[in-house]
């Protein structure tokens, strides 16, 4: 219920934000109908347009994307039509081109009120609303676009829509009364009509140039994505993985099985009679995770260390992006992190399911007789984690002996500084907060972004021309760049490149070579290029972590950028 509030109350939110300004006029266009038999309806056509585009947006890839790019075509001439006919009422005798017909059908004047017009309206409203990603939309457009279209996915995304329907409604209740009030004082109605209309054809040219986020440019939502984190924030929903173990081993249910794994390394398929009598590790993981690689050695430790005395350890790679759903990609990475043991591919996110499990990475420890005794979230708890193990081996009437797992690890798989104070940032607009270039994102077509001159601690921008998408930017042309303002010892990025083409870039700290600040994948004067789909160390401080400015120039256009990690 909590999720739905939040929902609800972040599409509330959205009238306080530029990015509803475009659909306005197609909204007070109708302020002057009865509100229960046009308003309404227009707003509920509306919601469910948005709440429908949205999921498919989500989950149903490029196909979905250019479905909804036709539909917002059909939906700019159906409104050219309609505000045509409030500009000039006289072309209702004269329209013979099928669309405008249907806006006279629907909007004509002097025609009886019904809610069909009005619902069909809003439906087209519904295809050319953007709403801000904010940071609560985010959270549920991302948790669509891994766990793919479902029941509870739609209603979240109803419920955002229906909050903004919500504060749009309140705002033409007024506009009808301001209408109303305008018509008795000046007797100019048709006067008041003609200049809707032309805000509704204005409207639509603007859209269909792709000009609202030029003319916004100099507007900045970010004091509505403030009230959005607070209000997440406030009602415990804010996007920060818990960390931690079970307090103790009780039994926390039945194991699931491994049934949905669509591929396995390392190993045959492992089900209930192969796991028989075995004290069980699943270790829930991707490979572009920071926090995931660096819980790989210590992982691999216990393997090693364990096997003979009856553990299993299953990594279940669940994918967090496109690209990592591939596996010949997940085959590439367990050989570059020296992983022997068992992993089963869960891109259809099966088995994330039947554990319920929310998180990377996550750790479930069942015991001889198939029942889960153990959970640990995150990063650290290894010493924890071990003891739990020794125990379970013990209760099943092993012998660990003495020695404990040696770990090794070096690279982005060395453990965090734990002077981090700057977040994981997601650079696709489905959760990219402390977005700082002007104007915001345009979202999924090509547009040129720029740099601000200073940037606050944790901000970040493009620079250069990219298409930004819901989880990622790709650069179209070379000489483009992400710069951020960070506080950490490490700084990575995942990136890729389309069909493992190099793309070279240079790295810059306050806008000078690295040097001794390099990381493993570039050198001291900041060189490098990307050629597979993985999580690049770019920065590792030597003196800590220091507050600076990294910005990354592409010398070749084609890359993909996903997220900043930090360490």
């Amino acid at each position: 219920m909590t999720l739905f509030l939040l929902a609800y109350l972040g599409g509330v939110l959205t009238i306080l934000s530029p990015c509803i300004l475009p659909v306005l006029p197609f909204v007070f266009a109708r302020a002057d109908r009865p509100f229960v038999k046009s308003g309404l309806p227009l707003l509920v056509g509306m919601a469910l347009s948005f709440a429908a585009i949205a999921t498919l947006a989500a989950v149903g890839g490029g196909w979905a994307v250019e479905a909804n790019r036709v539909g917002r075509a059909i939906a700019l001439i159906l409104f050219a039509g309609f505000a045509l006919l409030l500009i000039f009422p006289s072309l209702s005798d004269r329209a013979m081109q099928p669309l405008v017909r249907l806006g006279e059908r629907l909007s004509g004047p002097g025609r009886k009120e019904g809610i069909g017009g009005s619902l069909l309206l809003g439906l087209a409203t519904g295809l050319l609303w953007a709403p801000c990603a904010g940071p609560i939309l985010g959270l549920i457009l991302t948790g669509a676009a891994l766990s793919g279209a479902s029941a509870n996915t739609v209603l979240l995304l109803l419920a955002y829509a229906l909050g903004a329907a919500t504060s749009l409604g309140l705002a033409l209740l007024i506009g009808g009364r301001v209408f109303t009030a305008m018509k008795k004082s000046l007797g100019a109605g048709q006067w008041v009509r003609r200049a809707l209309g032309v805000l509704v054809l204005a409207a639509v040219v603007v859209i269909a140039l792709g000009l609202d986020t030029k003319l916004l440019t100099k507007v900045s939502s970010s004091q509505t994505n403030a009230i959005e984190t607070g209000l997440a924030k406030a009602l415990g929903m804010e996007d920060r993985m818990p960390s931690g173990g079970s307090a103790s081993l009780s039994d926390q249910g039945p194991m699931p099985p491994f049934d949905g794994a669509t591929g396995w390394l390392n190993s045959a398929p492992l089900d209930a009679k192969a796991l028989k009598g075995k004290v069980v590790l699943v270790d829930f993981w991707t490979y572009s995770c920071i926090n995931c690689i660096r819980t790989i050695p210590e992982i691999e430790a216990l393997h090693k260390r364990y096997a003979k005395d009856g553990l299993v350890i299953v990594g279940v790679h669940t994918p967090e992006f496109a690209f990592e759903r591939d596996p010949a990609n997940i085959r590439k990475a367990i050989g570059d992190f020296g992983i022997t043991y068992p992993v089963a591919i869960d891109s259809n996110y099966t088995i994330w399911r039947a554990f319920k499990n929310q998180y990377w990475p996550a750790h479930y420890l069942a015991d001889a007789d198939g029942r889960i005794r153990y959970h640990h979230f995150g990063e650290g708890g290894a010493a924890q984690t071990e003891a739990a193990i020794r125990t379970l081996l013990a209760e099943a009437g092993r012998n660990p002996g003495d020695g404990m797992a040696q770990e090794q690890a070096q690279g982005a798989s060395a453990a965090a500084s734990g002077e981090a104070a700057t977040r994981e940032t997601y650079v696709g607009f489905g959760r990219g907060a402390n977005f700082a270039s002007p104007g915001g994102f345009v979202r999924g077509k090509p547009a040129s972004y720029a740099v601000p001159a200073r940037l606050a601690p944790g901000q970040w921008a493009y620079g250069g021309q990219w298409t930004v998408e819901l989880s990622r930017g790709r650069l179209n042309a070379a000489g483009g760049s992400i710069t951020m303002r960070f506080k950490a010892r490490d700084l990575h990025l995942v990136l890729g490149s389309p069909n493992s083409k190099p793309v070279r870039f240079r790295v810059a700290l306050d806008g000078k070579a690295p040097g001794a600040d390099h990381g493993m994948d570039i050198d001291a004067a900041g060189n490098g290029q990307v050629t597979d789909h993985r999580l690049y160390q770019l920065i590792r401080q030597k003196s800590g972590a220091a507050e600076r400015t990294f910005t990354i120039t592409f010398l070749d256009p084609g890359v993909e950028a996903y997220a900043f990690t930090f360490g």
